[in-house]
């Protein structure tokens, strides 16, 4: 047993009504969201508010205020049973009060009383379930629309720079704003968790209870096991498939790193360079189509484009992203000596298949209901229902062909019906943080609107660059780094691109959504990237290396993470597309300078290369990004022609047995 799990077992466990209770909830919440993508879709004022109060009433039955490491008690309950009672009160009000609520002139002193309310018991479940610094940032913005001469809190207007000086708002329009209208709490980034993200959430949990995260792992072994570095290769290959399913770069560093890192380690690879390897490779899984976490659907509405058309230009990134990290792998193998495992320790791809073939139709099922033009959140529900039905016809074979008896079929349908409430309940619980997240990100949104905070950025983005495209790229990862320290992806994608995004667009030209396809990149970045490298941190519990020696390693070999959004800037045909020649040479070039990248940084190819000629393909790397054909086909030719000396370099090598 680990000091993780001793730790874990110290933590007293919640009063099996509680659990029961979560369970009931839990359930009764997913089976709402399936009715409301697949039966009868509900107006935004009554779906979101509904699904804000499940998600509130979850939040503080499973995170208490006594933490984890002390019972509830008399006194905890004392606190939180009066926010779950607020939680009710909060998905019950605006449904039940829409028409008098919409119908009035001037909001009653009711409606502004519980939108105070809603907003403190929001900003107090956000703490609980993502962290005190989403609180925070939540907090300073409701105390930046009160700074202001005519706000609130006017002395404050005093201590705020000029550019972010305001009017100020009194706590009746900031209640009436954030609580009563569709640009605040119930705006659009709580509309997307209510919609589509809960219902692909849930379609993960399905999977996950159903034994996909096995059989993904399994087939990736099965086609790379006998390869250098096999065991790394499967890691990216089988976190490729489960990243964007769980929605969680940590969450999948520990489901398919609990496999992956200890047979790297035995096949050569050091703890901390195994842990890296599946850090990064779980990190690309939020990057990987078809459902990229939860930030295709953000995206889908923030640019008003189709779920589909994100789906279809992120999958070469995507691929880029994998490669590069599938590259650095193979050359460190080499570097290593590494042999592939024998195939009598590997699966095979027939038996695998066999097993699991079940899990690639609702898969298949998600991608037919996209490409034909469905909502999202009808594909969602589709892929769950599809889920379910491969699972129990799989079973239902399996039964009719070991002797079908009554006793056999009860236990069958048994267990089919705890795997569905499993599941089920999995699914709420899973939604809770990125809900909160997306709640809190409503009231920033609703602030932004208020005070136009969002042009005043731009402006201080503008001036603080100097209006040079890297430097601002600079900015919005330093930024990206630092709100990972404290965020989750989804959230610091939000907040990143309600402050960034119109400078992004307006002052420098890029297009909407390569803006948005940058900034969700670079904030994944606090998943790999020290000091906080949250999924590195994970990777080292799990090989036992130190964290910070694992985090540098995750670091290096997510260097895609870094490079590829600055192809979508400089060379953005490979995602707003344009003359087929034209995308052909761009996508070719990201090709050929990710791969020099990789060379240079581990100095090694076919075959170890010289001093010199790593020196040589940075000039050429960084020509490829250039904006001017000529000079990126100069660079171009550079690193072929080193990488040629480097193939022709190991041919020399090999005749002469040196």
């Amino acid at each position: 047993m680990t000091d993780t799990d001793e730790r874990h077992d110290a933590y007293p466990a919640p009063h099996w009504v509680v659990l029961r209770l979560i369970a009931i909830i839990g359930i009764a919440f997913s089976l709402f969201q399936l009715y409301a993508a697949g039966i009868r879709p509900l107006g935004l004022f009554y779906q979101r508010p509904i699904h804000l109060g499940f998600v509130l009433v979850l939040c503080f039955l499973i995170y208490p205020v006594t933490g984890k490491t002390r019972r509830r008690g008399v006194f905890g309950w004392l606190i939180d049973g009066p926010l779950i009672l607020g939680g009710v009160l909060v998905g019950f009000w605006v449904p039940w009060n829409i028409d008098t609520i919409a119908n009035a002139i001037f909001p009653r002193t009711i409606d502004v009383t519980i939108g105070i309310i809603t907003t403190i018991i929001v900003l107090e479940a956000a703490r609980r379930a993502v962290g005190v610094v989403m609180t925070i940032i939540g907090a300073v913005f409701v105390v930046y629309a009160f700074a202001g001469s005519r706000g609130a809190m006017p002395f404050l207007a005093d201590w705020m720079p000029g550019i972010l000086n305001h009017r100020g708002y009194s706590i009746e329009r900031v209640a009436s704003q954030l609580t009563l209208g569709a640009e605040g709490l119930f705006g659009i980034p709580l509309g997307v968790a209510a919609t589509f993200i809960f219902v692909f959430v849930l379609f993960g949990a399905f999977l996950e209870v159903t034994g996909a995260g096995k059989f993904f792992i399994d087939l990736a072994y099965a086609a790379t096991g006998r390869q250098r570095g096999g065991p790394a290769k499967a890691a990216v290959i089988a976190s490729a498939g489960m990243g964007s399913i769980s929605g969680s770069a940590i969450a999948n560093v520990v489901t398919t790193g609990a496999f992956t890192i200890p047979l790297m380690k035995r096949l050569g690879y050091r703890p901390a360079q195994a842990g890296g390897i599946e850090a990064a490779a779980s990190t690309g899984g939020q990057i990987m189509p078809p459902l990229m976490g939860a930030g295709a659907f953000l995206m889908s509405e923030f640019t008003q484009v189709p779920y589909i058309e994100i789906v279809l230009v992120s999958i070469f990134p995507a691929i880029l992203y994998f490669g590069s990290v599938y590259l650095l792998v193979h050359i460190a193998a080499v570097k290593l000596g590494l042999e592939g495992m024998p195939s009598a320790d590997l699966p095979k791809v027939r038996e695998v298949m066999a097993q699991g073939w079940h899990f690639l139709l609702p898969l298949g099922v998600l991608l037919y209901f996209l490409i034909a033009g469905y909502s999202p959140m009808r594909v969602g529900f589709f892929a769950v229902v599809s889920i379910a039905l491969a699972a129990s016809a799989r079973a239902l074979w399996h039964f009719a062909t070991e002797g079908p008896t009554f006793a056999k079929l009860v236990a069958l349908a048994r267990r089919g019906l705890s795997l569905t409430l499993e599941a089920l309940e999995l699914g709420a619980r899973n939604a809770v943080a990125v809900s909160m997240a997306c709640a809190v990100a409503g009231i920033i949104v609703g602030v932004v609107g208020l005070t136009g905070l969002g042009l005043k950025f731009s402006a201080m983005m503008l001036a603080f660059s100097g209006g040079n495209m890297v430097l601002a790229l600079l900015l919005v990862l330093i930024a990206s780094l630092i709100l990972g320290m404290g965020l989750p992806v989804t959230a610091a994608y939000i907040v990143l691109i309600i402050l960034v995004g119109p400078a992004l667009t307006n002052e420098f030209g890029v297009p909407l959504l390569v803006a948005h396809l940058v900034v969700f990149w670079y904030s994944q970045d606090s998943n790999v990237t020290p000091p906080v490298a949250l999924a590195g941190f994970a990777a080292s519990a799990v090989a036992g290396s130190k964290p910070m020696e694992t985090s540098f390693q995750a670091w290096k070999y997510a260097k895609g993470l870094y490079l590829i959004p600055l192809f979508m800037v400089f060379n953005e045909a490979i995602i707003v597309g344009g003359p087929l020649p034209l995308v052909i040479w761009n996508g070719a070039i990201a090709i050929v300078a990710l791969t020099a990248f990789a060379a240079m940084l581990e100095g090694h190819l076919f075959a170890p290369i010289p001093l010199w000629q790593r020196i040589a393909l940075a000039p050429a790397i960084l020509a490829v990004f250039w904006s001017d054909i000529t000079i990126e086909a100069i660079g171009v030719v550079v690193i072929v022609g080193l990488l040629a000396l480097n193939r022709f370099s190991e041919g020399r090598r090999a005749e002469t047995g040196a």
